[in-house]
């Protein structure tokens, strides 16, 4: 009796994984919501779609209508990008979907930094293996601070 209790406890357990699993996401708010903040309204202001804040704009309430009609159809993700970036172009996306020429928008700018940060650690590392040519004239240091006097005359000009 009491192994068939636990088994059945077991059993009880891994239908209520399986359905919270089963359940994961498909609430379709949400996924309109997540396709809603990766778009931009046309209308000119910038803004997410969702959060268009216009009084009386003229694109927001159209596009969101045809956003719900997408996701009530029930395609991909990125199927309802494309469908929005063949409409309204590229512009409409909030950061481009990653994959064919787009992912330059993605790769250029880290390698823009890293290609600026290797070239000032060279520009740097020549600068300092740059020798100064010996300009020393009979009599005179090298460096004009290298004679004793002169640094000596220094001193007590400038001391209170």
């Amino acid at each position: 009796m009491l192994r068939r209790m636990t088994t059945t406890r077991w059993a009880q357990g891994a239908l209520v994984c399986l359905l919270a699993v089963a359940m994961l996401g498909a609430d379709s708010s949400s996924r309109f919501g997540k396709l809603g903040h990766e778009m931009v309204c046309v209308c000119g202001c910038g803004q997410i779609l969702l959060e268009c804040n216009h009084v009386g704009c003229p694109d927001s309430d159209r596009m969101i209508g045809e956003l719900r009609q997408q996701v009530a159809g029930g395609g991909s993700n990125t199927a309802i990008l494309n469908w929005f970036s063949a409409k309204y172009g590229p512009t409409v996306l909030a950061a481009p979907i990653r994959g064919g020429f787009d992912n330059a928008a993605w790769i250029a700018p880290a390698a823009v930094f890293l290609l600026a940060t290797v070239g000032t650690g060279v520009l740097v590392s020549m600068w300092r293996k740059r020798t100064r040519p010996s300009t020393a004239i009979a009599g005179m240091p090298a460096h004009p601070l290298q004679d004793d006097a002169l640094r000596e005359r220094i001193r007590r000009e400038t001391e209170y």
